[in-house]
């Protein structure tokens, strides 16, 4: 489901209107209107207040079907060339990247280990800021398969 269909279905869930989701979210209504008719998308800290105002996981708000993903790191299987990882006895393992799983050990310790040395890829790919990117993985990587 789209960002958009799904801030619209919370909101109604919880019997609020546009303008009182707006107040909560101390921005105006016509932002909550253009959200939900995808005319613009907030950012990741503003989703995460969203899904505290609302009671929904953010991760829903973030409209990423995480299957198709790292399941370490979160980077897409859809990027060109991205290999996979292999297991210890060499065979390949679809769930996670070579650079976070290869010959059946994982290169990251730690959460926090992941995300600080894989946003600025991020950065890069997708031009986020710093704070954005970090932001982003904050959210993405405790769902993933690995980190649960």
């Amino acid at each position: 489901m789209s960002f958009k269909e799904t801030l619209s279905k919370a909101r109604e869930q919880r019997g609020m209107t546009q303008q009182e989701l707006s107040d909560k979210l101390y921005v105006t209504r016509q932002a909550v209107s253009r959200w939900e008719n995808g005319e613009t998308e907030p950012s990741v800290d503003m989703r995460k207040l969203i899904a505290n105002v609302l009671d929904v996981p953010v991760i829903q708000l973030l409209d990423i079907d995480v299957s198709e993903l790292c399941q370490c790191c979160g980077t897409p299987f859809t990027v060109p060339n991205m290999p996979h990882g292999t297991d210890a006895d060499g065979e390949e393992n679809i769930e996670y990247c070579k650079w976070c799983y290869d010959g059946g050990e994982f290169m990251y310790s730690s959460e926090e280990e992941l995300i600080e040395k894989t946003a600025p890829f991020l950065m890069e790919a997708t031009g986020m800021s710093q704070d954005e990117a970090v932001s982003f993985m904050g959210v993405l990587v405790p769902n993933l398969k690995h980190w649960q």
